[in-house]
């Protein structure tokens, strides 16, 4: 596939309902952490993106949400695409950024450069998005918090070993601090920054 029809098709068959439905599971996923929910809209965003991050990015993008890409996505057809689509700008200052989105495997060193909000407008934040391996195949973690009735438990797959220092540090900003959205294939899962994540014994 040429890279010019890979930046033109592959968006929503029908854009109004079908962004409308994924926003609904969004909505759904932030109010229920950790609960998996399954894109069905027949989004086919190009590689590295999966199919739930280009359906999110399809539904929450527009011309006002600067777009942080890590490095793999950055060098594909997703900053084109995602131009064409829903006329969102690419920034490279996470900070900017509305939403970012990282590939399977990207190293997160850290949650602090992207945009907190502010104690008036904590809504001003980042929206990060991590594809992962799987969502279901990983090292368990527990979820609690508003939204989950006594424990939620999650085992995403490829994580970084430092997620649960960087999730900690995160929460301890509240009511600033981004929310994330994990990614595998068609599915994805919430994780607000009022979710506490703590490690399981295996």
């Amino acid at each position: 596939m040429s890279l010019k029809t890979e930046v033109l098709t592959g968006g929503f068959a029908e854009p109004v309902f079908h962004a409308q439905s994924v926003f609904k599971l969004m909505m759904d996923a932030m109010a229920r952490p950790g609960t998996i929910q399954t894109v069905a809209p027949d989004a086919l965003p190009p590689a590295p993106f999966g199919v739930a991050a280009g359906a999110i990015a399809l539904t929450l993008c527009d011309h006002d949400t600067p777009v942080w890409l890590s490095s793999g996505l950055a060098k594909s057809a997703v900053p084109q695409w995602l131009g064409f689509h829903t006329g969102a700008p690419v920034t490279a200052e996470k900070a900017e950024a509305r939403f970012a989105f990282a590939e399977a495997g990207t190293t997160l060193s850290s949650f602090g450069l992207f945009a907190a909000g502010t104690q008036e407008y904590p809504d001003r934040s980042t929206t990060l998005i991590i594809e992962l391996t799987d969502l279901e195949a990983g090292r368990k973690l527990a979820l609690m918090g508003p939204g989950i009735k006594t424990v939620n438990d999650i085992a995403p797959l490829g994580l970084p070993n430092t997620f649960l220092r960087l999730w900690t540090e995160n929460r301890a900003l509240f009511p600033r601090g981004i929310d994330i959205v994990l990614t595998s294939g068609s599915r994805f899962l919430c994780l607000p920054r009022t979710t506490k994540i703590t490690a399981t014994e295996m």
